[in-house]
């Protein structure tokens, strides 16, 4: 038999089988703006941005690390911005506090205006003296998940991206990370022996990683009584006691890092609510990536840059030093270390390094990064001179 089908009938069977391959495409991500950037001690990102309506640039950290956005309590008194209580509350590594916010406020970026934003309040008076320079705020999850964010570390600048289909770039790693407002990343860490676990993906960390002591003490993967020396670490609240050593090896994806600098504290605020996860992933291990983050679809995808290789810093001076009122001050001395065998004391004011008197706190602790080298610092101590000389030390011995 023959079968025969009408016009009508073959119109019908062409349009259903057209309709049956139908679906809807997202519109492609479309290029919004650059925004340059620069990096401080740790890998830092700050870059500048305007609030409100006020003309003046501040300082920001862009932090994935952290659940919103944020401006600092000195800078909102300054500018006399009527804040409301809240009854929520944040946790940081230091600390617990609730926050007043400022509701509903535009923030000013390079070619980019994001409106109605909540910036929650916060002391970052720690953070100012650690870098040395005013930081202003912190932006995070409330401006990170509306767009496509490319940084690229390379060129120091942030491409910013709407929503949208997007083709990752070939010779990278799309990673596929939990999200509900702060990225969480698989880890497999080998020292002693092996372990895989959770961790933050957090640029705001000024660091390679971050491991909970619950964390170590029941993997049982690293010995902390060998090579592991005091030191502190400064978030919300303000400073922690921590150990600073090395563990063997870090991989990320298909990336592997060898010998990475690594601190354990005790996590007494449970900010990386152990079990769930063991610690976090710092910037000083992520800025060897150019990064890709588009939240919408949950997507980070990583792809080597040309710091990828770039030695970590295994210098270990055990000396806290901040910019208060304008002068590099010696605050603490931890025991047994460099610094401390050197002569500092607390309330020394660091004046010169390396025949430099004119380098900022930045400076000065880039001339200490150097494992071995022999420094000639000269500090103001009962507002007299003093010369001491500092062996910067290794966490690799």
């Amino acid at each position: 038999m023959v079968w025969k089908l009408s016009i009508t009938a073959l119109l019908l069977f062409s349009i259903s089988s057209t309709r049956a391959q139908e679906e809807f495409v997202q519109t492609p991500s479309k290029y919004i703006t650059e925004i340059p950037f620069r990096l401080l001690t740790g890998g830092i990102i700050v870059l500048k941005a305007r609030i409100g309506n006020f003309p003046d640039s501040l300082n920001f950290i862009l932090d994935t690390g952290s659940g919103g956005i944020s401006l600092d309590s000195l800078t909102t008194a300054r500018l006399q911005l009527k804040t409301e209580q809240s009854q929520r509350t944040i946790r940081g590594i230091a600390g617990i506090r609730k926050v007043k916010f400022w509701y509903n406020k535009p923030l000013h970026l390079p070619g980019l205006t994001v409106d109605s934003l909540n910036f929650h309040i916060n002391d970052y008076d720690l953070l100012s003296s650690v870098y040395g320079e005013k930081i202003d705020g912190i932006i995070g999850f409330s401006f990170i998940s509306r767009y496509i964010l490319h940084i690229n570390y390379d060129s120091s600048k942030i491409f910013v991206y709407t929503r949208g289909t997007v083709r990752y770039p070939r010779g990278g790693y799309l990673m596929k990370p939990l999200l509900v407002n702060i990225p969480v990343s698989s880890l497999t860490i080998r020292d002693e022996t092996q372990v895989t676990g959770k961790f933050y993906f957090d640029t705001g960390a000024g660091m390679c990683l971050l491991l909970s002591s619950d964390f170590v003490e029941d993997s049982m993967f690293v010995r902390t009584k060998t090579r592991w020396k005091l030191s502190q670490a400064e978030g919300l609240g303000g400073k922690t006691p921590m150990k600073q050593g090395v563990v063997k090896q870090v991989k990320l994806g298909p990336y592997k890092f060898r010998s990475v600098p690594t601190y354990i504290f005790d996590d007494d605020f449970n900010i990386t609510s152990y079990p769930f996860l063991g610690g976090l992933l710092g910037n000083d291990l992520l800025r060897r990536f150019n990064l890709i983050i588009n939240y919408e679809k949950k997507d980070i995808h990583l792809l080597p840059n040309s710091h990828f290789r770039e030695k970590f810093d295994y210098s270990y001076t055990g000396l806290g030093m901040y910019m208060v009122d304008g002068l590099v001050k010696v605050v603490d001395v931890m025991k047994n270390s460099p610094a401390e065998k050197a002569g500092f004391l607390p309330e020394d004011i660091i004046v010169s390094v390396d025949n430099d008197p004119r380098g900022s706190i930045q400076d000065f602790k880039n001339l200490m990064q150097y494992p071995g080298k022999k420094i000639k610092v000269i500090v103001y101590r009962n507002s007299q001179p003093v010369q001491l000389n500092l062996r910067v030390g290794s966490l690799l011995k």
